[in-house]
């Protein structure tokens, strides 16, 4: 397997300590996600990847999230109901079609990535000292070294 043999090659402290960092993270996000109310879903998942890469196709969008082309064309079909997705002729193939987000797919997508900022603030007031804080200042420099 190919995954074995390169983690063979990786040290053990390394492995550890991005094991650590994946549960860490994962926990965070899902739980700062389901306090702020704004929980994962497929939907907000799609939103925030059209609101970075701008209009896609239905193909591009599931190669990207990493899912069947026919689960992706029910989100889109849920998204485009409800108003947070529309379709535009695609420029460069006439037989398709690209999905893009709305000023109202705007606006939730940024409601909730604000509702999880506060609660990340709120976190950060309630639970940390000064230390604490320049002490994750400083890992979040550490971490955006490894994006």
């Amino acid at each position: 397997m190919a995954s074995e043999d390169a983690s063979s090659e990786i040290d053990s402290d390394a492995l550890a300590l991005a094991e650590n960092l994946r549960i860490t993270l994962g926990r965070f996000v899902r739980g700062v996600k389901a306090q702020a109310n704004t929980p994962t879903t497929s939907q907000s998942e799609t939103l925030s990847l059209l609101d970075r890469a701008g209009p896609l196709s239905v193909a591009e969008l599931a190669g990207r999230r990493n899912v069947r082309h026919q689960s992706m064309r029910l989100v889109a079909g849920q998204l485009e109901a409800e108003g947070l997705i529309s379709k535009m002729p695609n420029p460069a193939d006439g037989r398709s079609q690209l999905l893009f987000i709305t000023e109202k797919g705007n606006e939730e997508l940024s409601r909730a990535r604000e509702a999880r900022t506060l609660q990340i603030a709120s976190l950060i007031e309630e639970r940390l000292s000064g230390t604490d804080r320049q002490t994750l200042e400083a890992a979040i420099a550490v971490i955006e070294r490894l994006c």
